[in-house]
């Protein structure tokens, strides 16, 4: 695969995989914009391979960003073990509730339904109308809550709306963010809890297709997949830093009305044929 793909590939991955607007869908489209140069592309199995190299770079960014959290973590399953209780062992019974769903959705989910959902309108579409159920969470929630005060209940909400975001275009971290942001969470608040739930849904993923990449043993795809991997790191790192900050001081709007300009966007080139090639 050209080394131009995958540093494209990579740092789109890593600015958007935390960012509320949908890494699969920018993926796809990134995709579907180089499918259209006359360089050959890999085979399917190996671009998949390819997407969860920089899935697990941004695992990195995310548990360097949140390392306390993630300590926490660490001492929370050590007191779940040992049968005490604390808010490090809350804080981990709430990240495995708000995980359970898309476990159980993506298992009985076939691979062949999730993958005939990525069409450019479809994501067409998940972009626009899940900017606005952002917006009116954003727009219309309560910003007084914090990772702490989450119980059992809002964290299987959160969960379950993590589930939809199997269908493409929906944004993993945009539509837990909403959830969040609906049960009344601060803005930087929910970004954290989203965050923390991306750690158990990349590490599956990635797991899952790194049997096959070994089972490919391909140094060349190896190679290129450790630099998208290296790639990705490095601009989530400084993605999830922006965001953060953004957050902390201002609302989702801009990430509201990037979701419906680039929907549009991509409704107008639907119209236009652009994608029938």
């Amino acid at each position: 695969m050209p080394l131009l793909y995958v540093f494209v590939l990579a740092v789109v991955q890593g600015i958007t995989e935390f960012l509320p607007i949908s890494s699969s869908g920018h993926l796809e489209l990134s995709w579907q914009f180089m499918s259209r140069s006359d360089v050959a592309l890999p085979a399917e199995s190996q671009r998949l391979i390819l997407f969860v190299a920089v899935h697990l770079g941004t695992l990195f960014a995310v548990l360097l960003y949140f390392w306390r959290d993630v300590v926490a973590l660490a001492v929370g399953l050590f007191h779940l073990v040992t049968a005490r209780g604390g808010p490090q062992t809350q804080l981990v019974i709430n990240v495995a509730v708000g995980s359970l769903p898309l476990i159980i959705v993506g298992y009985l989910a076939s691979h062949k339904m999730i993958t005939t959902l990525y069409h450019v309108e479809v994501i067409a579409w998940t972009t626009i109308g899940f900017a606005v159920l952002l917006y009116l969470a954003d727009r219309f929630g309560m910003t007084l809550r914090r990772v702490e005060h989450l119980k059992l209940p809002d964290a299987l909400v959160i969960g379950l709306s993590q589930a939809i975001a199997l269908i493409p275009g929906t944004s993993r971290s945009g539509i837990t963010m909403t959830a969040a942001r609906a049960l009344g969470m601060e803005r930087a608040e929910a970004a954290r809890f989203a965050l923390l739930l991306a750690i158990p849904a990349i590490l599956g993923a990635s797991l899952l297709e790194g049997l096959e990449l070994y089972k490919l043993g391909d140094l060349r795809l190896g190679m290129e997949a450790a630099l998208a991997a290296a790639l990705a790191f490095a601009s989530a790192v400084v993605a999830i830093a922006v965001m953060m900050m953004w957050l902390r001081r201002a609302s989702f709007t801009i990430f509201v009305l990037y979701r419906i300009l680039l929907g549009g966007l991509l409704l107008w080139l639907l119209h236009q044929d652009y994608f029938s090639a």
